[in-house]
């Protein structure tokens, strides 16, 4: 007995002292996340640095599970999402550069980068992480071209390089991705032209103003909800491409060289702006309907003819240095003395002969008019920008063209 029990001490003894040892030994790393991911993000860490003021890699410590690791979001065993920086508003962000090695996480279907001074190029690798389905690396100080094998990530649906310094032509294979609903290039310097997207794509907003884009507006998907193309060097006429994008909610095309009419579809869109200044476009305005468009800018253009009454129901129109002739409608004059929805109403430099508005008449505080450099006589005077000029009134020698 003395001996079996001898026996069954020491047994406890050694099974006490295996468990300790297991216990005080630390977790591999690499038993915890796939080796591949492990490497691929220690290759991350070591092309990116905090800014001064950031503490963002400050707990990325490899002796740990880096699932835990602030903006490494895992799947099992490998990374699913990678959020690099410290996303509160106004945090210093990262500097350094994109790792090739990002391409090895083959499981990532989200990589964002926070605004910062990150360089370099987008790595072409990432072609590779064929489950990616949003990249977004806005505001950092990337380079070089994107690349062509982005055109293989069918399940990219928000792709956001904006406010960087990419270079050369869009790919035509981003246009053809079959899963994109977000194309944010803004302030880049791209150059060629808008690619040509299928009449199929799920495309929902397109913003790439501020640019260096050339040639004309192409046939653009029939559910484009957002559309940006300021800034650019555009040209062309649009009046066959935007009767078809009955959904768009903003259009802006302002500052490009693009010329011919605009169709009177575009003012019943359901649009919250309608941007379409500093262009040469020409023509009569005339809508078929009340506009109720919150603002409405075809200023520096060349419409002529009468003012469309039905303009009325905007909150802000901006039709100065066009051709307009006649008189201003009543309506748009109600609108403003009757503190109604019109709150600007911007009609200087242009060939307008009259305005019924009374002298005693008083503008509500909140209403800005204009009327500065027209054919009125006697001139109307109201408190204008700056930059519409000191004259009040154009000289005679350019007005009797104009009336009537």
């Amino acid at each position: 007995m003395a001996v079996v029990a001898a026996r069954l001490r020491a047994a406890v003894v050694a099974a006490c002292v295996v468990l300790m040892a297991m216990a005080a030994a630390p977790r591999p790393a690499l038993g915890i996340l796939d080796p591949v991911d492990f490497l691929a993000l220690q290759a991350v860490r070591r092309s990116l640095d905090d800014m001064p003021g950031s503490a963002f890699f400050d707990a990325w410590d490899f002796t740990a599970d880096p699932c835990a690791f602030p903006g490494v979001y895992c799947d099992g065993d490998r990374v699913a999402s990678l959020a690099l920086g410290d996303p509160r508003a106004g945090s210093p962000g990262l500097t350094g550069r994109l790792d090739p090695a990002l391409g090895r996480l083959s499981a990532l279907a989200e990589l964002s980068l926070v605004p910062g001074r990150v360089e370099g190029e987008l790595p072409a690798s990432l072609a590779s992480c064929s489950n990616l389905r949003f990249l977004a690396v806005s505001k950092n100080l990337l380079s070089g071209q994107i690349p062509d094998g982005f055109g293989a990530l069918s399940n990219l649906r928000t792709l956001d390089v904006s406010f960087n310094q990419i270079s050369g032509a869009i790919p035509p294979s981003i246009a053809s991705l079959p899963s994109i609903t977000n194309l944010i290039l803004c302030h880049n310097q791209l150059t060629g032209g808008v690619p040509s997207f299928r009449d199929t794509s799920p495309l929902l907003r397109l913003d790439l103003k501020h640019n260096a884009l050339t040639g004309g507006v192409p046939n653009l998907p029939a559910g484009l909800q957002y559309l940006s193309l300021s800034a650019n060097k555009l040209s062309g006429t649009v009046d066959q491409v935007l009767p078809r994008l009955t959904r768009l909610n903003f259009l802006d095309l302002s500052m490009n060289q693009l010329e011919g009419p605009i169709p009177a579809s575009v003012f019943a869109l359901p649009l919250s702006v309608l941007q379409l200044q500093r262009n040469f476009f020409a023509g009569p305005v005339q809508p078929a309907n009340d506009v109720t468009i919150p603002v409405v800018d075809l200023s520096y253009n060349r419409f002529w003819g009468q003012l469309s009454p039905l303009l009325a129901g905007v909150g802000q129109l901006y039709l100065n240095n066009n051709r307009f002739t006649g008189e201003v409608p009543s309506r748009l004059v109600q609108e403003l003395v009757g503190s109604g929805g019109l709150q600007v109403l911007y009609l200087q430099h242009n060939f307008l002969t009259g305005i019924e508005i009374s002298p005693s008449s008083s503008l509500p505080s909140t209403v800005s008019l204009c009327l500065m450099y027209n054919c009125m006589v006697p001139p109307v005077y109201a408190p204008c920008p700056i930059k519409a000029g000191s004259q009040n009134t154009r000289p005679a020698d350019q007005c009797p063209e104009w009336r009537g």
